[in-house]
Protein backbone atom coordinates (compact mmCIF):
# COMPACT_ATOMS: atom_id res chain seq x y z
CA UNK A 1 0.00 0.00 0.00
CA UNK A 2 1.21 3.46 -0.82
CA UNK A 3 3.24 4.51 2.55
CA UNK A 4 1.88 8.24 2.05
CA UNK A 5 -2.13 6.96 1.88
CA UNK A 6 -4.05 9.21 4.11
CA UNK A 7 -6.58 7.87 6.63
CA UNK A 8 -10.39 7.08 5.54
CA UNK A 9 -12.58 9.87 7.09
CA UNK A 10 -14.52 8.36 9.97
CA UNK A 11 -18.18 9.49 7.90
CA UNK A 12 -17.11 6.53 5.40
CA UNK A 13 -19.31 4.02 6.46
CA UNK A 14 -18.68 0.88 3.86
CA UNK A 15 -22.26 -0.89 5.25
CA UNK A 16 -24.18 2.07 3.24
CA UNK A 17 -22.27 1.49 0.04
CA UNK A 18 -25.05 -0.20 -1.28
CA UNK A 19 -27.75 1.72 -0.13
CA UNK A 20 -29.35 5.50 -1.43
CA UNK A 21 -29.07 8.13 0.52
CA UNK A 22 -28.68 11.95 1.19
CA UNK A 23 -25.37 13.79 0.80
CA UNK A 24 -25.23 16.30 4.19
CA UNK A 25 -23.12 18.38 1.44
CA UNK A 26 -22.58 21.94 4.13
CA UNK A 27 -21.20 19.13 6.61
CA UNK A 28 -18.82 16.91 4.13
CA UNK A 29 -18.15 20.06 2.60
CA UNK A 30 -16.81 21.83 6.42
CA UNK A 31 -14.98 18.77 6.92
CA UNK A 32 -13.22 18.60 3.64
CA UNK A 33 -11.76 21.86 4.52
CA UNK A 34 -10.60 21.16 7.63
CA UNK A 35 -9.07 17.71 6.22
CA UNK A 36 -6.85 19.80 3.85
CA UNK A 37 -5.94 21.97 6.54
CA UNK A 38 -4.64 18.70 8.80
CA UNK A 39 -3.00 16.93 6.31
CA UNK A 40 -1.65 19.87 4.41
CA UNK A 41 -3.50 19.23 1.13
CA UNK A 42 -2.93 21.75 -1.63
CA UNK A 43 -4.74 22.78 -4.53
CA UNK A 44 -4.72 20.43 -7.56
CA UNK A 45 -3.60 23.18 -10.10
CA UNK A 46 -0.65 23.24 -8.03
CA UNK A 47 0.30 19.50 -7.79
CA UNK A 48 3.66 18.32 -9.17
CA UNK A 49 1.84 15.17 -10.64
CA UNK A 50 -0.94 15.04 -12.48
CA UNK A 51 -3.26 12.13 -11.89
CA UNK A 52 -6.77 11.35 -13.09
CA UNK A 53 -9.31 8.89 -12.10
CA UNK A 54 -12.07 8.20 -14.65
CA UNK A 55 -14.84 6.67 -13.31
CA UNK A 56 -17.21 4.27 -15.87
CA UNK A 57 -21.15 4.63 -14.83
CA UNK A 58 -20.58 4.34 -10.99
CA UNK A 59 -24.52 4.36 -10.95
CA UNK A 60 -27.00 3.12 -8.85
CA UNK A 61 -28.89 1.53 -11.94
CA UNK A 62 -25.39 -1.01 -12.68
CA UNK A 63 -24.15 -0.70 -8.51
CA UNK A 64 -27.00 -0.92 -6.11
CA UNK A 65 -28.46 -4.41 -5.31
CA UNK A 66 -32.76 -4.69 -6.56
CA UNK A 67 -31.52 -1.80 -9.52
CA UNK A 68 -31.87 -2.54 -12.94
CA UNK A 69 -28.81 -3.91 -13.88
CA UNK A 70 -27.17 -4.36 -10.79
CA UNK A 71 -23.55 -6.15 -11.74
CA UNK A 72 -23.29 -8.39 -9.36
CA UNK A 73 -20.47 -10.48 -10.78
CA UNK A 74 -20.50 -14.04 -9.79
CA UNK A 75 -20.11 -13.37 -6.15
CA UNK A 76 -23.35 -11.51 -6.52
CA UNK A 77 -21.83 -8.92 -4.55
CA UNK A 78 -19.64 -7.54 -7.49
CA UNK A 79 -20.38 -4.08 -7.67
CA UNK A 80 -20.73 -3.30 -4.17
CA UNK A 81 -17.49 -4.59 -2.95
CA UNK A 82 -15.75 -3.17 -5.89
CA UNK A 83 -17.26 0.47 -4.77
CA UNK A 84 -16.07 -0.09 -1.12
CA UNK A 85 -12.44 -0.44 -2.14
CA UNK A 86 -13.14 2.48 -4.69
CA UNK A 87 -14.28 5.03 -2.37
CA UNK A 88 -10.99 3.83 0.38
CA UNK A 89 -8.80 3.87 -2.68
CA UNK A 90 -10.06 7.93 -3.04
CA UNK A 91 -9.94 8.39 0.26
CA UNK A 92 -6.65 7.33 0.81
CA UNK A 93 -4.48 9.18 -2.53
CA UNK A 94 -6.91 12.42 -1.84
CA UNK A 95 -3.53 13.91 -1.81
CA UNK A 96 -2.51 12.23 -4.97
CA UNK A 97 -5.50 12.49 -7.35
CA UNK A 98 -5.69 15.93 -9.35
CA UNK A 99 -8.79 15.31 -11.68
CA UNK A 100 -11.47 13.01 -11.15
CA UNK A 101 -14.12 12.59 -14.61
CA UNK A 102 -17.18 10.00 -14.02
CA UNK A 103 -19.29 8.74 -17.03
CA UNK A 104 -22.90 8.63 -16.62
CA UNK A 105 -24.85 6.44 -18.64
CA UNK A 106 -27.97 8.30 -20.08
CA UNK A 107 -31.09 6.93 -21.61
CA UNK A 108 -34.67 7.56 -22.41
CA UNK A 109 -37.07 4.18 -22.70
CA UNK A 110 -37.47 4.86 -26.62
CA UNK A 111 -33.91 3.22 -27.76
CA UNK A 112 -32.52 0.68 -30.00
CA UNK A 113 -31.44 -1.45 -26.68
CA UNK A 114 -35.09 -1.67 -24.95
CA UNK A 115 -38.34 -3.69 -25.58
CA UNK A 116 -40.55 -1.28 -27.10
CA UNK A 117 -37.91 -0.49 -29.95
CA UNK A 118 -39.01 -4.29 -31.05
CA UNK A 119 -42.04 -6.17 -31.57
CA UNK A 120 -42.99 -9.92 -33.20
CA UNK A 121 -45.20 -10.95 -35.48
CA UNK A 122 -47.95 -10.53 -32.36
CA UNK A 123 -46.98 -7.29 -31.24
CA UNK A 124 -44.84 -8.49 -28.23
CA UNK A 125 -41.74 -7.12 -27.24
CA UNK A 126 -38.55 -9.23 -26.58
CA UNK A 127 -37.64 -10.35 -23.08
CA UNK A 128 -34.55 -8.57 -21.30
CA UNK A 129 -31.49 -9.90 -22.16
CA UNK A 130 -32.62 -11.32 -25.21
CA UNK A 131 -30.08 -10.63 -28.14
CA UNK A 132 -31.14 -10.11 -31.38
CA UNK A 133 -29.48 -11.21 -34.66
CA UNK A 134 -29.17 -10.02 -38.37
CA UNK A 135 -31.20 -13.23 -39.15
CA UNK A 136 -33.77 -12.22 -37.32
CA UNK A 137 -34.68 -8.63 -38.21
CA UNK A 138 -34.06 -9.97 -41.98
CA UNK A 139 -36.46 -12.75 -41.53
CA UNK A 140 -39.45 -10.37 -39.89
CA UNK A 141 -38.99 -12.41 -36.40
CA UNK A 142 -38.63 -8.74 -35.37
CA UNK A 143 -39.14 -5.85 -36.35
CA UNK A 144 -38.87 -2.29 -35.53
CA UNK A 145 -41.55 -1.01 -33.70
CA UNK A 146 -43.94 0.40 -36.47
CA UNK A 147 -45.80 2.79 -33.81
CA UNK A 148 -41.95 4.28 -33.14
CA UNK A 149 -41.93 5.53 -36.57
CA UNK A 150 -43.65 9.32 -35.89
CA UNK A 151 -41.42 10.27 -32.75
CA UNK A 152 -38.53 9.73 -35.27
CA UNK A 153 -39.85 10.82 -38.31
CA UNK A 154 -39.29 7.98 -40.18
CA UNK A 155 -40.76 5.52 -42.19
CA UNK A 156 -41.49 1.80 -40.52
CA UNK A 157 -39.63 -0.29 -43.01
CA UNK A 158 -36.76 2.55 -42.84
CA UNK A 159 -36.61 1.55 -39.32
CA UNK A 160 -36.78 -2.02 -39.76
CA UNK A 161 -33.70 -0.83 -42.82
CA UNK A 162 -32.05 0.69 -40.05
CA UNK A 163 -32.01 -2.20 -37.18
CA UNK A 164 -30.92 -4.94 -40.25
CA UNK A 165 -28.11 -2.52 -40.80
CA UNK A 166 -27.60 -1.76 -37.29
CA UNK A 167 -27.05 -5.59 -36.25
CA UNK A 168 -24.91 -6.19 -39.29
CA UNK A 169 -22.23 -3.76 -38.21
CA UNK A 170 -22.09 -5.01 -34.80
CA UNK A 171 -21.46 -8.34 -36.45
CA UNK A 172 -18.61 -6.93 -38.62
CA UNK A 173 -17.06 -5.43 -35.95
CA UNK A 174 -16.80 -8.24 -33.88
CA UNK A 175 -19.11 -6.27 -31.16
CA UNK A 176 -21.61 -8.32 -28.65
CA UNK A 177 -24.83 -8.72 -30.44
CA UNK A 178 -27.64 -6.15 -30.24
CA UNK A 179 -28.83 -6.77 -26.77
CA UNK A 180 -32.36 -5.90 -25.20
CA UNK A 181 -31.30 -4.76 -21.56
CA UNK A 182 -33.79 -3.88 -18.69
CA UNK A 183 -34.94 -0.46 -18.96
CA UNK A 184 -32.01 1.61 -17.17
CA UNK A 185 -30.31 4.89 -16.52
CA UNK A 186 -33.41 6.48 -17.44
CA UNK A 187 -32.47 10.27 -17.17
CA UNK A 188 -34.34 12.01 -14.34
CA UNK A 189 -34.27 8.79 -12.64
CA UNK A 190 -32.94 7.61 -9.17
CA UNK A 191 -31.28 4.81 -11.52
CA UNK A 192 -29.00 7.38 -13.35
CA UNK A 193 -27.72 9.08 -10.07
CA UNK A 194 -24.29 8.53 -9.27
CA UNK A 195 -23.68 6.16 -6.12
CA UNK A 196 -23.85 7.83 -2.78
CA UNK A 197 -20.97 6.60 -1.32
CA UNK A 198 -19.23 7.50 -4.46
CA UNK A 199 -20.77 11.03 -5.15
CA UNK A 200 -19.72 11.68 -1.53
CA UNK A 201 -16.47 10.75 -1.97
CA UNK A 202 -16.06 12.97 -5.18
CA UNK A 203 -17.46 15.44 -3.40
CA UNK A 204 -15.27 15.59 -0.60
CA UNK A 205 -12.26 15.24 -3.16
CA UNK A 206 -13.40 18.58 -5.04
CA UNK A 207 -13.81 20.56 -1.61
CA UNK A 208 -10.58 19.33 -0.34
CA UNK A 209 -8.66 19.90 -3.15
CA UNK A 210 -10.58 22.68 -4.87
CA UNK A 211 -10.89 21.22 -8.29
CA UNK A 212 -14.39 19.98 -9.91
CA UNK A 213 -14.82 16.77 -11.52
CA UNK A 214 -16.31 16.26 -14.21
CA UNK A 215 -19.43 14.25 -15.20
CA UNK A 216 -19.37 12.93 -18.72
CA UNK A 217 -22.78 11.84 -20.76
CA UNK A 218 -22.72 9.25 -23.06
CA UNK A 219 -25.56 6.84 -24.09
CA UNK A 220 -28.60 9.38 -25.15
CA UNK A 221 -28.35 8.51 -28.60
CA UNK A 222 -31.66 6.88 -29.54
CA UNK A 223 -30.11 4.60 -32.36
CA UNK A 224 -26.99 3.12 -31.16
CA UNK A 225 -25.75 1.41 -28.33
CA UNK A 226 -23.14 3.29 -26.37
CA UNK A 227 -20.98 1.09 -23.98
CA UNK A 228 -17.80 2.92 -24.39
CA UNK A 229 -17.72 6.82 -22.61
CA UNK A 230 -15.12 7.49 -26.68
CA UNK A 231 -17.96 6.39 -29.00
CA UNK A 232 -21.13 4.48 -30.06
CA UNK A 233 -21.04 0.94 -31.43
CA UNK A 234 -22.15 2.28 -34.86
CA UNK A 235 -21.42 5.42 -35.94
CA UNK A 236 -23.49 6.07 -39.29
CA UNK A 237 -26.78 4.44 -40.43
CA UNK A 238 -27.82 2.74 -43.37
CA UNK A 239 -27.55 5.97 -45.27
CA UNK A 240 -24.38 7.49 -43.81
CA UNK A 241 -26.60 9.93 -41.56
CA UNK A 242 -24.79 10.28 -38.11
CA UNK A 243 -26.01 8.05 -35.15
CA UNK A 244 -23.23 9.20 -32.50
CA UNK A 245 -19.59 11.16 -32.60
CA UNK A 246 -16.16 9.62 -31.69
CA UNK A 247 -15.07 11.43 -28.45
CA UNK A 248 -11.61 12.26 -28.96
CA UNK A 249 -11.60 14.08 -25.38
CA UNK A 250 -10.28 11.29 -23.15
CA UNK A 251 -7.21 10.49 -25.62
CA UNK A 252 -6.13 14.16 -25.34
CA UNK A 253 -6.39 13.84 -21.58
CA UNK A 254 -4.03 11.20 -21.24
CA UNK A 255 -1.87 13.39 -23.49
CA UNK A 256 -1.44 15.79 -20.56
CA UNK A 257 -1.28 13.56 -17.12
CA UNK A 258 0.69 10.95 -15.75
CA UNK A 259 -1.52 8.51 -14.72
CA UNK A 260 -5.13 7.48 -16.08
CA UNK A 261 -6.72 5.52 -13.53
CA UNK A 262 -9.73 3.42 -14.76
CA UNK A 263 -12.17 2.04 -12.58
CA UNK A 264 -16.39 0.85 -12.63
CA UNK A 265 -18.96 -0.85 -14.22
CA UNK A 266 -19.23 -3.26 -15.99
CA UNK A 267 -15.74 -4.97 -16.56
CA UNK A 268 -17.51 -6.48 -19.50
CA UNK A 269 -18.96 -4.16 -21.12
CA UNK A 270 -18.78 0.34 -20.50
CA UNK A 271 -15.04 -0.08 -18.83
CA UNK A 272 -13.97 -3.14 -21.72
CA UNK A 273 -15.48 -0.92 -24.50
CA UNK A 274 -13.98 2.23 -23.37
CA UNK A 275 -10.42 0.90 -22.36
CA UNK A 276 -10.66 -0.79 -25.99
CA UNK A 277 -11.49 2.76 -27.77
CA UNK A 278 -8.83 4.45 -25.78
CA UNK A 279 -6.45 1.83 -26.61
CA UNK A 280 -7.34 1.92 -30.09
CA UNK A 281 -6.54 5.89 -30.25
CA UNK A 282 -3.26 5.35 -28.25
CA UNK A 283 -2.37 3.13 -30.81
CA UNK A 284 -3.08 5.50 -33.62
CA UNK A 285 -1.36 8.44 -31.56
CA UNK A 286 1.19 7.07 -29.60
CA UNK A 287 2.04 3.35 -28.58
CA UNK A 288 3.96 4.23 -25.52
CA UNK A 289 0.69 5.96 -24.02
CA UNK A 290 -0.60 2.94 -23.07
CA UNK A 291 2.45 3.19 -20.08
CA UNK A 292 -0.13 5.65 -18.04
CA UNK A 293 -3.02 3.75 -18.07
CA UNK A 294 -3.80 2.12 -14.39
CA UNK A 295 -7.11 -0.31 -14.59
CA UNK A 296 -8.31 -0.50 -10.96
CA UNK A 297 -9.37 -4.93 -11.73
CA UNK A 298 -10.56 -4.99 -7.84
CA UNK A 299 -12.94 -2.43 -8.54
CA UNK A 300 -15.20 -3.64 -11.34
CA UNK A 301 -16.91 -6.53 -11.90
CA UNK A 302 -18.66 -8.52 -15.52
CA UNK A 303 -22.09 -8.75 -15.85
CA UNK A 304 -23.07 -12.00 -14.77
CA UNK A 305 -27.15 -12.81 -14.96
CA UNK A 306 -27.40 -16.37 -13.21
CA UNK A 307 -28.63 -19.01 -15.63
CA UNK A 308 -28.83 -16.40 -18.56
CA UNK A 309 -25.51 -14.93 -19.02
CA UNK A 310 -22.06 -15.07 -17.54
CA UNK A 311 -19.56 -11.92 -19.17
CA UNK A 312 -16.51 -12.92 -16.70
CA UNK A 313 -14.34 -14.92 -19.35
CA UNK A 314 -14.64 -12.29 -21.98
CA UNK A 315 -13.88 -9.57 -19.28
CA UNK A 316 -10.89 -11.43 -18.38
CA UNK A 317 -9.31 -11.79 -21.84
CA UNK A 318 -10.11 -7.98 -22.79
CA UNK A 319 -8.08 -7.17 -19.48
CA UNK A 320 -5.15 -9.46 -20.96
CA UNK A 321 -5.60 -7.93 -24.06
CA UNK A 322 -4.95 -4.59 -22.53
CA UNK A 323 -1.76 -5.67 -20.28
CA UNK A 324 0.01 -7.22 -23.28
CA UNK A 325 -0.73 -3.59 -25.16
CA UNK A 326 1.10 -1.74 -22.16
CA UNK A 327 -1.43 -1.17 -19.70
CA UNK A 328 -0.83 -1.68 -15.83
CA UNK A 329 -3.36 -3.78 -14.14
CA UNK A 330 -3.45 -2.55 -10.63
CA UNK A 331 -5.49 -3.57 -7.38
CA UNK A 332 -6.69 -0.85 -5.45
CA UNK A 333 -4.13 -1.58 -2.48
CA UNK A 334 -1.20 -1.77 -4.69
CA UNK A 335 1.44 0.60 -4.15
CA UNK A 336 1.46 2.20 -7.80
CA UNK A 337 0.26 5.85 -6.41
Amino acid sequence: MNEHALPIPDFFDADKVGAVWRIPYEERANQARDWARRHALTSASVSPARTHLLLIDAQNTFCIPEFELYVGGRSGRGAVEDNVRLCEFIYRNLGNITHITATMDTHRAMQIFHAIFFVDQDGNHPAPYRDIHVAELRDGTWKFNPALADEFNIAPEYGQQMMIHYAEQLEKKGKFALTVWPYHALLGGIGHALVSSVEEALFFHSIARNTQYEIEMKGDKPFTENYSAIGPEVLTGPMGETLGTHNSKFIEQLQQVDKLIIAGQAKSHCVAWTVQDLLNDIQATDPTLAKKVYLLEDCSSPVVVPNVVDHTDAAEAAYARFAEAGMNIVKSVDGFM
